[in-house]
């Protein structure tokens, strides 16, 4: 199934090179001129639920809860969560939390945290952004804007592991994403065999057979994230509405 997304930059949604953000700046691919609500609004009238809002950095929280308050528990939120601020984003309209680096410190998993924030908010309210980079033969979860290795290898035992944690996972492939040059097929088909709960794959679609690909090497647990292909998003590669039109044909 295909999920969509909205990636806040400096106040604007866009879409940028994996890997590239920084205090900065980053690689940008697309600048919007709609808002974040509309993107919502769109996304609401599809019936396209379970898409991500990223904050990439500050100055994007204004953006954020508009799109949250268009299409109200249809919408996941990720950037900047902790247990701080993690119920209030639910409270503004997010159907769940999306967390990844506040897990992690010097490296090494935070499992204190980790239950705290579950404890919090419950796990079906939280997905786990594992998002990684290959390294020899292994991909490593990476963090702090996909900049740092951690310790953590993605693989069957992790994600058995994760999964009592968590309602859904969130992973970015970083070394494809943003590219356009195809998806991490040997990372989807091991993360279709290894997942026990849904997840979302993001990084290098480009194309309406990428979205069959993950389709069927996923096993029909991992559902793919389409950025800087689609048209809505300045992209050539997919359609949107070939997309809304193949999340129906899979219904």
């Amino acid at each position: 199934m295909f999920r969509p997304c909205i990636d806040l930059h400096e106040g604007k949604v866009k879409q940028i090179v994996g890997g590239t953000l920084s205090d900065a700046g980053a690689r940008t691919n697309f600048v919007s001129e709609q808002s974040a609500a509309w993107f919502a609004e769109l996304y609401r009238r599809d019936a396209l639920r379970g898409g991500h809002v990223i904050m990439l950095g500050a100055g994007n929280e204004t953006e954020a809860r508009a799109a949250l308050k268009a299409f109200p528990g249809g919408l996941q939120i990720g950037g900047g969560i902790n247990t701080e601020n993690a119920r209030g984003w639910l409270d503004a309209g997010a159907s769940h939390v999306i967390v990844t680096s506040w897990v992690f410190r010097e490296g090494r998993v935070d499992w204190a945290r980790l239950d705290e924030l579950v404890q919090a908010i419950g796990k079906e309210k939280l997905v786990l952004d594992l998002s990684c980079r290959k390294r020899d033969e292994d991909y490593f979860v990476v963090t702090d804007r996909w900049q740092k290795f951690t310790e953590l290898v993605v693989n069957a035992e992790t994600l058995k592991k994760f999964s009592t944690y968590c309602d859904e996972f969130l992973i970015h492939a970083v070394d494809v994403e943003g590219l356009c040059r195809g998806i991490d097929g040997e990372l989807v088909a091991k993360l279709g065999a290894w997942s026990p709960i849904p997840m979302t794959y993001a990084g290098g679609a480009n194309s309406l057979a990428d979205l069959e690909a993950v389709t069927k090497l996923g096993q029909g647990k991992v559902d793919l994230t389409i950025g800087s292909a689609l048209d809505i998003f300045g992209g050539s590669g997919v359609k949107y509405a070939d997309c809304v039109t193949f999340n129906r044909r899979q219904k």
